[in-house]
């Protein structure tokens, strides 16, 4: 059996050598192939692809979407089973990969997705999404079609059946464990593959990213609408939620004015994607598929808790 591990990159240098000495390092029963789906990369990611005997191959700034740019990852790789990484994530540990997969092999699930971890540098609010979100507890399987391609695996039987829907501006993992669901397949949370997640966003780019995956569940789930009393509620739910927390566990790698906002952008862009035109233009298309470096919206992230139906909860409108 092989196991394609396929990284979709937009100059990603800063992790990517990390990335790749640990993926080296991992201990399995398997052989591993590591494939790099590159969308123009400026910074040396792909030197340091290169230098690690990376696969690559290329999509450019007009064929970009994020569906599309692991749909072609996945058509350049050979392996019976797709992981699916992101360039800015790093596993903690050489018995990752192993414990990813492991459902896939026992037949228990069809796809699966392993624990989420901040760093001291992201924000506290983020890292309190990762600790709800990306329990110490597996489920496998697990209720409902959550998913998350930051960090997941799934076999390649099941992705060629399926593939990700290539037009949306996000959640393409969401929606493509959907329709597998719907069809009998499980979806399996591994706390036991566990990455170390590094962000490093400006307030604009944590907005757009809400702002692109909001538009993306109308598609998924259209039933869920956030009205402007739902965002306001939301910020001072969550914010002092932060700060209660933060007090508590002598947090002060974050401000309590950087937790209001990153709240706040994390909601107001929420509720403009969900009251966005559903017909975007060129230029919107632009600016959620390939945003400017700089403020460079990461894909592999997860929604809002008002948006998510995560493994252990039910849909509950706060933070």
């Amino acid at each position: 059996m092989i196991a394609s591990i396929v990284i979709r990159t937009l100059n990603e240098a800063r992790h990517l050598d990390d990335l790749l000495v640990m993926i080296a390092r991992q201990k399995t029963d398997f052989d591993v192939e590591t494939v790099l789906i590159d969308s123009g990369s400026t910074d040396g990611t792909l030197k340091i692809a290169e230098n690690h005997g990376c696969r690559i191959t290329h999509i450019t700034k007009a064929e970009f979407s994020f569906g599309r740019s692991l749909n072609w990852g996945c058509d350049h790789a050979t392996g019976d089973m797709l992981i699916l990484i992101s360039g800015h994530c790093v596993p903690t540990d050489e018995h990752w990969l192993q414990n990813l997969c492991q459902p896939l092999i026992d037949g228990t699930v069809s796809y699966t997705y392993g624990r989420q971890i901040g760093d001291d540098d992201s924000y506290y609010s983020e890292r309190r999404i990762f600790a709800k979100y990306f329990p110490d507890t597996s489920q496998v399987p697990q209720e409902g079609f959550f998913c998350n391609n930051a960090n997941s695996a799934v076999l390649r039987s099941a992705w060629e059946n399926y593939r990700f829907d290539e037009e949306l501006t996000g959640l393409e993992d969401m929606e493509l464990a959907k329709r597998m669901t719907a069809d009998g397949h499980k979806v399996g949370y591994v706390a036991e593959a566990p990455v170390f997640h590094h962000h490093s966003e400006t307030w604009q780019s944590v907005r757009r990213r809400f702002e692109r995956e909001a538009i993306a569940l109308r598609d998924i789930m259209p039933e869920v609408h956030l009205s402007r009393l739902d965002v306001l509620r939301c910020v001072v739910s969550s914010t002092f939620g932060d700060w209660r927390s933060a007090a508590r566990n002598g947090i002060t790698s974050t401000s309590r004015i950087d937790m209001l906002r990153y709240r706040w952008n994390q909601y107001v862009g929420s509720y403009k994607g969900n009251h966005e035109h559903r017909l975007l233009s060129q230029d919107l298309k632009q600016q959620y598929f390939y945003p400017q470096v700089i403020e460079k919206a990461d894909k592999d992230e997860w929604l809002q808790p008002l948006y998510r139906t995560p493994p252990h909860e039910s849909k509950q409108p706060e933070g």
